[in-house]
Order: C-alpha cells, then structure tokens, then sequence
C-alpha cells in the first residue's frame, strides 16, 4: 500500500489498467463492430446484394414454409438439423440452410446457406466462403487460435481488471465535472490526461454497464460452484431445468416420415398471435426422434429470451408451448444479457452504443498513450544522453503503435481479402482471419526497430485511405455501390460504406495532428537508428 488511499487508488488505477490494456482494446474494438455484426456479414458477401433484401411478411409464411420443407428434403437429406430463416431487422432475406453430420472428431458439421431471391423461384446457392462479421463477434470473447474456455478465461480476467479500473479511476477523479469540460491543446501529457478524462466520463455509464453485463455473460463459467453443489455436478440437468424449450434430442436410428410444416401453423399462431417468426429448426430430420422448434422474433423487448415452441416432428404433437416459469433472477440475468448485445435496440440506439464503445477505445488508447509520454519525460536525462530508452518503454511504444494504430488497417485487411482473395480459395474464410492479424503481427515486427512520428503518421494514412476507399472497393467487387443502396433504401449495406468512410476521415485527421506534433533534430543513437519520439510532443521537450 502507499502511504495514503487516494496513491493507493491512482496506483490500482494505472497497473490494472496497464497490464491488459492491449487485450481490453482487441476486445473493445471488436466488439463495438459486432453490433453491426449482421450488416458485416450481408457486405461480406456481395452476391446477396440484389434482390435477396426484403421485409417479414405474415402472409407469405405459409407459402414460404411448404417451399422451404420441399427444398430442404430434395437438397439436405441426411442432415444434423434444418434451419429456415424468416427475414427481420438484422438480417433482412429470407434463408434456408442445414449443418451436415459432423466427421469423426468433429464436434459439429459444416454451415450451408442457400437464400431466396424476391419474388423469384430462384435460389443463390454459390455464396463466398467468408466468416464475416461472425469474426469479430467471437474474436471480442473467444480471441483467436487458442481454446474458446482458455480464451474466454483470459478475456474474463481482463474484464475484471477493466471493472477495477473504472471504479479506481472514479474514486481518484476528484475533479471529474470539471475535467469534463477542459481540453488543454499541445501541453504534453496534460492533453492526453485532458483526452483520458473526456473518453471516460462521457460514456462512463457504458462502460461500466458493459463490463459488469460482460462478466454476467459466463458468469456460469467463472463461478460454477453453486451449480455443483445444487446439481451434484450435472451441468446438463442444470440446463434443461433451465431451459427445458432447449433440450437437445438424439437422434435413434429409426425412419419416420416429417409432419406438414403447414399443419402446425394455426397452433403456432394461437400461441404468437401477431408476433412474427425469427426461425424454424428441425433437429434430426427424418428420424423418428425428431424435433420442430419454432423461434419468435421479440424485435426490441429488453429481455431477449431464446424460448422455442417444440413439436415432435412426425405427429405434430405439441410438447412446449414456450413458455417458461417467470424467474426474478432469470429475467435479471437475461435483461443484462440483452443490455451487453444490444439487440433490443434500433438504429438510433445502436449507432449510440457503437460510439460509446468507439469511446471506450479511445479511454484505453489515450491511457496507454498518457503513460507511455509520462516514462518518457522521466528519462529525457538519459535519452539526452544518447542512451536508449528502457525496455518496458519501448515494449509499451511498440505495443501502442501495433494495436492503436494497426486495429483499424488490420480490420480493412480483413475487408479487403474477402473482396481480393479468389473465391475457390482454399480455407478461404480463415484466411481472411489470417489477414488481420498478419497486419498486427507486420506492424509489430516493424514496431520492434522503429517507432518514431513517422511511422505513426504512415501507418495511420495508410489505415485512414484504406477505409475511406471501402466504398470504391464495394462498387468495383459487386453489382451495387452506396448511390444505388441509398436509392433503394438498402441501409445496412450503405451505412457500412458510410461508417467506414467516416472512421477513414477521423483516422486521417488524427494523422493530420500527428503531423503537426513539433519535431528537433537528435542525434542518430550508436546503432544508427533515430531515438524514439511519443505520439505528443517532443521527446526533447518539458511537459508545459
């Protein structure tokens, strides 16, 4: 401990920050795009771009269902499970699609899509391969190349020291109305303290609802413990206690032939009434163990529950209504589950939450930044001197320019391969993957021997232009541009050109200021390489 409480706090405050920051900005990052996670998707794959997008619509759900279930028999015989896909707000086409039986040592089989064209008996079957925005989505909770409960350890003690962090920070904030509003220019270490502060406080309620509701979400997981002592270690009759709608059922080996889908209709209206159909499952078809699970579109309810109405797939017999016991603590658990995706809320809503989390980036950035500028001026003497800087600064300088500066290019990497990479291209999908951390793992290599004013400039103009020319990269690779999506009300997929756009022209005004930062000439070190200068003001320079 220091000597009083309030060094003890600013001492919590910046080593729980530190020590994973660079993993809490991968997880920020990523996940602020996954609440467009769908809109990446539908751009990812351009030929769903003409004539696939289209609104619910009750009164062709019957029709829709006898076509699907005709389909599906004649295309996925033998198939794990069926799905048809009824269009909504995020993901607006209408699909049928199957898993295949899993291989030998596989724990599932492979995902096939096929989309229906409107009004068009037509079906789009060749479809990229593409992880789309899927990738970021898993990448903010699972990371990548590691086991899913390893990764999601990790990223949960990460959370944690976030949630330490932010209540650290507003317990030595003693002047955090004030600060609020003061934003001193080109002063060094104050400006990014000024930077710090402003990123904090503005969405500082988000971000302490996204951290806690982000530990709530494995919070099984980290704490299984009374789990075990109430079901003596049975997880699985835990979740079917749980979740009875969502009991998974085998498959015994024995033909049956499938009910009419159609039949089942006026029971499925009787239980919905207007609310529209999200999904149709069919588990096991052809077997006489098998399963029709029904999935309700609850649009924007807060508390986003998975509920299923079940029917045994060969006589139609209804076995779950979908109704679950009303649980205080599950609708708890549920509503904060819904508070961290976001998926209740609409564009609006959901524009708020990108930039909020956009915010959250930039606290981390500008926390990395301020300390890294502070160790700098500490050794101003021996820099002066001609000495190198110690190794924890340059690994903290290297690490900020690869992941601040090289999240937003290794993300239009990714963009880029899934429009250049040719489409028989084996694992072609995880190779777009590949791409992104290929350009963090670039950087970082060239982070190791230079990571002067320069750099920063060049790589911030490179990630600027290239996404400012995503939408020029859209209209060369595919049959639309934005012009054409805006005149035909296609806004998922111009609003992704225009975000990126937007982001691209921040980017490049950042760079601008970077350019502006005041420069002196030093003298090149023994090894013939320039001393390092912090994204501020100059290394040589007292802070003002």
């Amino acid at each position: 401990m220091k000597e009083n409480f309030f060094r003890s706090m600013t001492w919590l405050h910046t080593w729980v920050g530190l020590l994973v920051c660079w993993v809490l900005l991968l997880i920020f990052f990523a996940g602020t795009l996954s609440y467009y996670r769908h809109d990446i998707s539908l751009w990812t794959k351009p030929e769903l771009h003409k004539n696939v997008i289209q609104s619910y619509d009750a009164s062709l759900v019957e029709p829709e269902l006898n076509k699907a279930q005709h389909y599906l028999a004649q295309h996925a015989d033998g198939a794990r499970d069926w799905r048809i896909n009824f269009p909504t707000d995020r993901k607006p086409y209408l699909s049928y699609s199957w898993q295949t039986q899993p291989e030998a040592g596989q724990r599932r089989g492979q995902f096939i899509e096929h989309v229906a064209q409107e009004g068009q008996e037509q079906l789009i079957t060749d479809i990229r391969q593409t992880k789309g925005g899927n990738f970021f989505y898993r990448l903010h909770f699972d990371l990548h190349y590691m086991p899913a409960k390893i990764a999601r350890w990790i990223v949960g003690f990460c959370t944690m020291f976030m949630l330490i962090a932010l209540i650290s920070g507003i317990v030595i904030h003693k002047r955090i109305f004030k600060d609020f509003f003061s934003f001193r220019r080109n002063k060094g270490s104050r400006s990014w303290l000024d930077a710090h502060n402003v990123s904090s406080v503005l969405a500082l309620p988000y971000h302490l609802m996204i951290t806690y509701t982000g530990l709530v979400t494995l919070m099984a997981m980290y704490m299984p413990w009374a789990v075990i002592t109430a079901y003596d270690g049975d997880s699985q009759a835990f979740r079917k206690e749980l979740r009875p709608s969502r009991v998974q059922v085998k498959p015994i080996g024995e033909t049956a032939d499938m009910v009419q889908l159609t039949s089942l209709l006026p029971q499925i209206q009787q239980i919905l009434g207007d609310m529209p159909i999200r999904q149709v499952v069919i588990n096991n078809p052809g077997d006489r163990n098998s399963r029709v699970n029904i999935y309700k579109d609850t649009g924007e309810t807060v508390t986003d529950r998975r509920t299923a109405i079940v029917f045994d797939a060969v006589d139609g017999k209804l076995l779950n209504s979908g109704v679950e016991p009303d649980s205080g603590a599950q609708n708890t658990h549920d509503t904060l589950i819904a508070l961290h995706t976001g998926r209740f809320s609409g564009p609006a809503l959901r524009l708020l939450f990108f930039i909020s989390g956009i915010m959250g980036c930039a606290m981390i950035a500008t926390g990395t930044l301020l300390w890294a500028n502070k160790i700098r001026q500490k050794q101003q003497k021996q820099l002066k001197q001609g000495n190198k800087a110690t190794f924890g600064l340059r690994l903290v300088e290297g690490l900020n320019l690869t992941f601040i500066a090289g999240l937003p290019l290794a993300a239009s990497a990714f963009f880029y391969a899934n429009r250049l990479f040719p489409l028989d291209m084996v694992n072609r999908a995880q190779w777009e993957a590949n791409s992104f951390f290929l350009v963090l793992a670039i950087l970082g290599v060239i982070a190791c021997f230079k990571r002067t004013l320069s750099v920063w400039r060049a790589v911030l103009a490179l990630s600027g232009l290239s996404l400012i020319a995503i939408p020029l990269l859209n209209a060369l690779t595919s049959d639309s541009n934005l012009l054409t999506n805006m005149s035909q009300g296609q806004w998922s997929l111009a609003g992704f050109d225009i975000i990126c756009s937007i982001i691209g022209l921040c980017i490049l005004f950042a760079r601008s200021k970077v350019a502006q930062q005041q420069k002196q000439p030093v003298k090149p070190q023994h090894n013939g390489l320039m001393p390092d200068l912090p994204l501020g003001r100059s290394a040589m320079n007292k802070e003002a």
